[in-house]
């Protein structure tokens, strides 16, 4: 197949265009500027997912489309909002879909959508996914929970700073779960849908198989790298709720109003995803020990 992505630079499209070319299928990939270092066989386009003109012609030709566009955190003097990302670049992708003639389009979205969350980033994706829905399209929309893997953002945060020193600062109970699943698995799921008639019309929540409380989870990733479980102050959630939504104008600071009502509403799910996919997905220990100790020996 030729396959059109967006988002397709980001850390789930880096491991998806892998997958991807593994199975042979040609690629085009939206991309804010040329990369050197990529494949002679990827056609880069030049363009932007909120400016539909500069990216509808490339469209034309190919026999899916695949929107991993998203953000998790907002930078709205720079024009990265959840509204214009999540929503209106899904408004944009499906309209570029629909005038190409092309039926086929994945989306993701991510576990815990739904129109009453409290997250503004869930709401968004909610929004993005009942475009999808009504579109029209033979679509697949994929919900991932976590994903860690080589050249995420969370577990490698955590790692480097357990690296720095031996004290993680927990806010709240600690005792919310998250059920992280890992890239190569969420890839394989895009890769083999686009494979399988039957997940046409339908919406998957993708989790790994371990199901950690946020304390646990922390003594995983000191396990991974070699280290004794760190030393866990408590932060109470009342105060954290009165001091994040003056810090998180500060782009440095590491967490956001969004962020922390995503981490103690927990990401969990019931795996029943495996019953159509027909795959185990990899152990949470396993998976982050096998990058984690790579990074460390690169860094040494």
């Amino acid at each position: 197949m030729r396959i059109f992505i967006a988002g397709g630079t980001g850390f789930v499209g880096t491991h998806l265009v892998g997958a991807l070319r593994d199975k042979g299928h040609e690629l085009k990939l939206l991309v804010h500027a040329r990369r050197s270092g990529m494949a002679d066989d990827i056609d880069q386009i030049v363009g932007d997912v909120t400016c539909p003109e500069t990216y509808e012609q490339a469209v034309g030709g190919c026999d899916a489309v695949i929107n991993l566009v998203g953000i998790i955190r907002e930078f709205p003097s720079r024009g990265i909002t959840f509204e214009r990302l999540h929503v209106q670049a899904t408004a944009n992708m499906l309209a570029a879909t629909r005038k190409a003639g092309i039926r086929r389009y994945l989306q993701m979205s991510a576990l815990g959508t739904r129109p009453e969350a409290q997250s503004r980033y869930h709401r968004t994706k909610f929004r993005a996914e009942e475009l999808v829905r009504s579109s029209g399209l033979e679509a697949t929309i994929l919900r991932p929970s976590i994903i860690y893997g080589p050249g995420d953002a969370f577990i490698t945060m955590l790692a480097r700073q357990l690296r720095l020193a031996p004290i993680m600062p927990v806010i709240g109970s600690g005792t919310y779960r998250l059920q992280p699943i890992h890239v190569e698995d969420v890839t394989r799921c895009f890769a083999l849908a686009l494979e399988m008639p039957g997940t046409v019309g339908h919406c998957y929540e993708l989790c790994g198989d371990n199901r950690l409380s946020y304390v646990e989870l922390l003594d995983a990733v000191a396990t991974a790298l070699g280290k004794s479980a760190p030393f866990k102050p408590r932060l109470p959630l009342g105060l954290m709720r009165m001091i994040i939504p003056i810090m998180q104008r500060v782009p440095q600071f590491p967490i956001t109003m969004d962020q922390l009502q995503m981490l103690i509403e927990e990401n969990i799910c019931d795996g029943s995803w495996k019953n159509t996919f027909r795959f185990e997905p990899r152990d949470f220990q396993e998976g982050i020990r096998a990058y984690l100790t790579s990074e460390k020996r690169m860094n040494h």
